[in-house]
């Protein structure tokens, strides 16, 4: 691009191609601005081209004409300064049909409670009750011209079945996780409940259901991960057994008091001397590989002591030793797992927006690797349903981890513990977060804390690398905390390897900036290179494996990616092109998402609206995109803000939309009218527009 072309457009903005900027042509963009009004809104929107901002102005009302200069201008400031910022603090209801149907009652027909049961057992009301069944739209029903989704009109069902007497009920409907499956779990609370239903002679409607179907989905489409009510009422209750971790955290109690000095006894010592013996005796120093069949539930939480089983009161030595069920070969960290991850696509951690519809996604597209979203280690060991909801993983993604976040050993170990027990062959990582920037983390010890405490982190390493098994663990960490201050070259190499983990072949994720820069300033790609070239020297120094190390920050397009990777020495990615998807693609994108969603989420009301929420969550975040079409020039840069621009047809430009409302207005294509009282309440609160509410 010439000079002149380039100096039309400040730094950081995007280099839109004249004719797709509204209402501006190139000769005269930079000597006035342009003035429209956007009658859908009734608000004058006010193009500066010279700023390449948009700005929106109210009409000044009855109100602010009585006020002085003054009084306007701080009332100006104020608006202002309320539109800045985050929403935070939101709350998501649940949404609910007027009718409750009993659960289990909708789809097999029986009730363990009976007639005690809280929720209704009456199908004709909630028929009666229940809104029109939604249409999901196939791929061939979309289009880049309006209505962009033309749904069919009336006719037999899926299942040739004619149009049954209930108004709530409609058979051109296609429930998509039926046609996946061959079944849905929701069964009559489906909202999609013509695809799968039928009248039966006595008059009611019934179910229907594919056996080949579901034989193939059994395999192909079960999530693993669950975490059965059981186990949750023990974590709840704070009596979930974790003998590995009680184990370790003893030891690190018994280190703490012998360096301070304080008195410890001489049946202490010699258990320590002899448990830390190799082939004598429990090894807390070595962590086994534990299982619901070694360790039951009714055993106790920590390992009997040796100091204990010297003077035994009512059972022998070899007794105890039999009902203690204790491994009989050590488990070493050298059998550890291991990860090979060179050249292969990271979707890293993702809060909100990296659920499992999204990973299922990013895996249709080449995700080699996915990892779900950050969670507590205080909130796993509580029982948190929703915490544990996180580490749900579907069949499609091949290498999965999770991702935990907390600040000392006595919580994060024992989490490792039940990650591992419980998921166990469910996940082949945990990643511990020591980058997470923001006060709420920072402020508790974790996340970014843990970079200025290099002694616990070591502790919290050892503790969870014995817990985990042969599950490998990995580290996700900054440069350091302050700006100027950069320590993770001294981190990194002991982390890979010393620690007593050196055999672990952990990976280590590298954002280049501080915990201080926060995504402000330019990554620092020279100092990963220095910590990249510390670990490999200490590799080659020790002859230890090679650990996967993965940069991050500032990769803006392909070539900034590759070009980073080879001066680095991180490891990379495999596929490097550049996209130019048109706005029906996108479409399709969104239509798959929904799917996704409805399968993981559920068909009823309560599944369809949180789909529709988090659906509505992704558009927040795609809404960014600038169609390579629409630039100048190439390689497009993401970080760079868009000037206001039109599409190259109505659905690429309502694609680029910022309000709120018009996210859910493209859920309802797939997902229907949203309810009255629903309301979706953006993260930022430039995207609500006037400071109201995308509603239904």
């Amino acid at each position: 691009m010439s000079s002149s072309a380039t100096s039309l457009y400040p730094a950081g903005t995007a280099p839109v191609k004249a004719e797709y900027v509204p209402l501006i042509e190139a000769r005269f963009r930079l000597l006035k601005p342009a003035i429209y009004l956007d009658s859908s809104f009734q608000r004058r929107k006010v193009y500066n081209p010279k700023s390449m901002t948009l700005r929106l102005k109210r009409e000044p009302t009855a109100l602010r004409r009585n006020l002085s200069a003054a009084e306007r201008r701080k009332l100006s400031k104020e608006e202002k300064k309320a539109q800045r910022g985050s929403n935070k603090g939101r709350r998501w209801a649940k949404m609910r049909d007027e009718v409750d149907l009993c659960w289990r009652f909708a789809g097999s027909g029986k009730c363990d409670f009976g007639s005690e049961c809280r929720l209704s057992h009456d199908i004709q009301a909630y028929l009666d009750a229940k809104p029109r069944d939604i249409i999901f739209p196939s791929a061939s029903m979309l289009s880049n011209e309006p209505p962009f989704v033309s749904l069919p009109g009336t006719g037999t069902g899926a299942n040739g079945t004619e149009r049954s007497e209930e108004p709530s009920v409609d058979p051109t409907s296609r429930c998509p996780v039926f046609e996946a499956t061959g079944a849905c779990r929701l069964g009559l609370k489906c909202r999609f409940l013509g695809g799968h239903v039928y009248k039966a002679e006595d008059g009611t409607v019934a179910l229907v259901e594919d056996e080949d179907k579901k034989a193939v989905a059994l395999i192909a489409n079960t999530e693993l991960n669950f975490v059965s009510p059981a186990t949750l009422k023990l974590l709840r209750a704070k009596k979930y057994p974790t003998p590995v971790s009680d184990d370790y955290l003893q030891e690190l109690k018994a280190t703490a008091e012998e360096r301070e000095g304080k008195g410890i006894s001489t049946e202490t010592k010699i258990a320590a001397t002899i448990a830390a013996t190799p082939g004598v005796g429990p090894e807390p120093s070595v962590e086994s590989n534990i299982s619901d069949s070694v360790w039951p539930h009714s055993v106790s939480g920590s390992l009997p002591s040796v100091a204990t089983e010297a003077a035994p009161t009512k059972l022998s030595l070899d007794e105890s030793h039999a009902q203690a069920d204790l491994p009989d070969v050590p488990f070493r960290f050298s059998e550890k797992r291991r990860l090979n991850w060179l050249n292969k696509t990271y979707l890293g951690p993702l809060t909100t927006v990296g659920n499992l519809p999204f990973r299922r996604l990013c895996v249709s597209f080449g995700a080699d690797i996915t990892c779900g979203e950050m969670g507590l280690a205080t909130s796993f060991l509580s029982g948190s349903k929703e915490e544990w909801s996180l580490v749900r993983r579907h069949p499609s993604e091949t290498m999965f981890g999770v991702q935990v976040a907390g600040n000392k050993p006595t919580s994060l170990a024992p989490t490792a513990e039940v990650l591992a027990k419980e998921c166990n062959g469910g996940i082949d990582f945990v990643d511990l977060n020591c980058g997470c920037p923001i006060d709420l983390v920072f402020r508790t010890g974790s996340g970014s804390a843990l970079l200025d405490a290099a002694g616990k982190l070591g502790k919290i390493l050892v503790g969870m690398n014995r817990a985990l098994g042969e599950i490998p663990l990995t580290i996700k960490m900054r440069t350091g905390v302050k700006e100027g201050r950069n320590n993770a070259h001294k981190l990194m190499p002991r982390i890979g390897a010393g620690m007593e983990c050196r055999r672990h072949d952990a990976r280590t994720q590298l954002h280049g900036r501080t915990r201080q820069q926060r995504y402000t300033k330019l990554a620092d790609w020279e100092y990963i290179k220095e910590c990249v070239q510390a670990v490999r020297a200490r590799e080659a120094d020790e002859d230890l494996p090679r650990i996967p190390i993965f940069g991050g920050g500032d990769a803006f397009s392909a070539q900034d990616y590759w070009s980073k990777v080879e001066s680095s020495g991180v490891d990379g990615i495999k596929e490097r092109r550049e996209w130019d998807i048109s706005s029906r693609e996108r479409l399709e994108l969104i239509r798959k998402y929904a799917e996704f969603g409805l399968d993981h989420f559920g068909t009823d009301t309560a599944g369809v609206n949180t789909t529709r929420r988090y659906l509505c969550e992704a558009l927040s975040f795609q809404y960014r995109y600038i169609p390579i079409g629409l630039l100048e020039h190439l390689p497009p840069r993401i970080n760079d803000r868009a000037p206001l621009f039109r599409g190259r047809d109505q659905l690429e430009t309502l694609l680029s939309s910022g309000d709120s409302r018009d996210w859910v207005k493209i859920s309802e294509m797939f997902l229907g009218p949203a309810p009255e009282s629903w309301t979706f309440t953006p993260k930022h609160k430039s995207n609500a527009v006037g400071g109201d509410e995308g509603q239904g």
